[in-house]
């Protein structure tokens, strides 16, 4: 692979996605402008001058030929995608990296790795796309050597069964790869979320990642029909069934493990026709907690709308507010009926509530291939939404604090979860920063309450900067827990949300899943420290 078309130790994406020493330097002059001092612009480490430690163990003869130890290969797969990580590439810290890589390219030889850690004491780290932003595919910080398994190879849509329309997939496969192999026969998985392009089916699975649909089917669990995972004890396959009430499911189990139990090699997924109807609508609303109040009644009514994510007014500035209003974004699609009724319903509802759309601001479009929800303040809020890689590439190094924590709450409890939530992390980001910016959308909204998405910046210290957030980070996970929260909606544990996970689980059953970890894994080889302790 050539140098400009691989991944970026550093930046979202590939080499040739990393912004320019000038870019950098006239985004620096506009921030230095904003704030008021002038910053410095860093250059990235380059690759060449990184010197990683000496591998601690190599492959054996029958692995070498799908194993890789080069210094981009080892740096590429240190890290997961958090700001901090990529911080730390940037800076061309890799203390830590694996040992090699693996490339299995069938189930055999992915048999051979785990086999292989297995006999060698390996701590084995299972590798989607690398879009963690929890720390969930880091080396563990221990002395024992580590391989990580990248299912890149395993990227193919095997079989698809138009009957039942479902497909069997594998669980290397990257979103855009499964969506164009999909496509021709008229078919889609409609799983995107914002890490799409580099996130996989499998780390979907493994992490119980949340996606398009705004309601009704919001994680991938919902799309899950069967999987196929290998533990270190051997091989964990659940029946092909549409629904089953045959004691605790084994796939809820495998969804959401985190690459703890076993390395998931593929899936049976339910597919769906491609959408033809699509409506589209952007609501403005003078009242933050009317706005609230509006995606309750719809989310209550069960109309299911495909997207239904409010913006509270600084997040509706992205979508060409001025910042006075809220904006709550509503859409509907389907393969086989027109959705102009389902879209007046809604848009009733929110009139209902105080919410302000002119009858010419609807959008419907019949079975053609226009398309809408891509004008207007709905069509900004896109743009902004899709391009937020290459803006977090910009202001790599230049001191700019930049992060998101995500929840869910019940109706009840949730204007007053709000203002608590609010509260203590904006007098963190005064007492850390002197101030900063905190704002919230609705990435998901269910009938008994909304999944809030926050997302804070704020001028760091250069140098101090991963400081500073980890003390934001620890005032808001404390104030969405004391407030009755989740400490993650979709974002998932990994090791950073562990002390989060640890308050909020039952401790009965933490012991349950060390002991489906000691049965699947004896020898505690999987991702340690994620979920539970090794």
């Amino acid at each position: 692979m050539s140098a400009g078309t691989r991944r970026s130790i550093w930046a979202w994406g590939l080499e040739s996605d990393e912004p320019s020493h000038e870019e950098r330097v006239g985004f620096a002059k506009s921030l230095s402008e904003e704030w008021g001092r002038d910053l410095p612009v860093p250059k990235a480490v380059p690759l060449a001058s990184i010197e990683l430690r000496p591998p601690r163990i190599e492959p054996d003869a029958g692995l070498a030929p799908f194993c890789a130890s080069d210094p981009h290969e080892r740096a590429f797969h240190h890290y997961g995608s958090h700001f901090t990580e990529r911080l730390l590439a940037f800076r061309g810290e890799f203390p830590n990296p694996p040992d090699f890589v693996a490339h299995p390219s069938d189930e055999d030889e992915l048999e051979r790795v785990l086999a292989f850690c297995t006999d060698h004491g390996c701590r084995a780290v299972p590798w989607g796309g690398g879009s963690s932003v929890v720390y969930g595919v880091s080396v563990p910080e221990d002395d024992a050597p580590c391989v990580t398994i990248d299912l890149d190879r395993l990227d193919r849509v095997l079989e698809i069964d138009e009957t039942s329309r479902a497909a069997r997939i594998q669980a290397g496969i990257l979103g855009p790869a499964l969506e164009d192999a999909l496509r021709p026969n008229g078919y889609t998985l409609r799983h995107f979320p914002q890490s799409f392009e580099w996130s996989t089916l499998g780390g979907w699975i493994a992490t119980r990642s949340g996606g398009h649909y705004a309601t009704n089917h919001t994680h991938i669990d919902d799309f899950v029909e069967s999987l196929r995972m290998l533990t270190p004890s051997g091989w964990w396959e659940s029946r092909r069934l549409p629904g089953s009430g045959a004691g605790p499911s084994p796939d809820r189990l495998a969804i959401g493990s985190e690459g703890i139990l076993g390395v998931i090699s593929e899936a049976w997924m339910r597919i769906q026709r491609r959408p033809r109807f699509r409506a589209t609508a952007g609501v403005r609303f003078d009242s933050w907690e009317a706005s609230a109040e509006a995606a309750r009644h719809i989310a209550q009514a069960k109309l299911w709308p495909a997207n239904l994510r409010l913006l509270d007014p600084r997040e509706a500035k992205n979508a060409g507010l001025d910042g006075s209003q809220a904006l709550l974004i509503v859409g509907f699609e389907s393969a086989e009926l027109p959705q102009e009724v389902n879209i007046q319903q809604a848009v009733g509802i929110a009139r209902e509530c105080g919410g302000q759309i002119g009858d010419d601001e609807i959008r419907v479009s019949d079975a053609s291939e226009k398309t809408t929800g891509r004008e207007g303040a709905v069509g900004a809020w896109r743009s902004a939404f899709i391009g937020v890689g290459k803006g977090m590439n910009l202001i790599t190094g230049l001191g700019l604090i930049a992060d998101t924590f995500e929840t869910s709450i019940t109706w009840d409890r949730w204007p007053e979860f709000d203002r608590e939530v609010r509260a203590r992390v904006e007098k963190t980001l005064a007492e850390v920063a002197g101030g900063g910016a905190l704002s919230c959308r609705f990435t998901h909204v269910y009938p008994d309450g909304p999944a809030p998405y926050y997302t804070f910046s704020t001028r760091g210290t250069p140098g101090g900067e991963i400081e500073q957030w980890q003390a934001i980070k620890k005032a808001a996970t404390d104030a969405v827990l004391s407030a009755g929260g989740t400490s993650t909606h979709h974002h998932s544990v990994g090791r950073m949300h562990r002390e989060g996970y640890d308050r909020q689980r039952p401790e009965l059953f933490a012991r349950a899943l060390r002991a489906a970890k000691r049965e699947l894994d004896p020898g505690g080889l999987l991702n340690p420290g994620v979920l539970i302790d090794p």
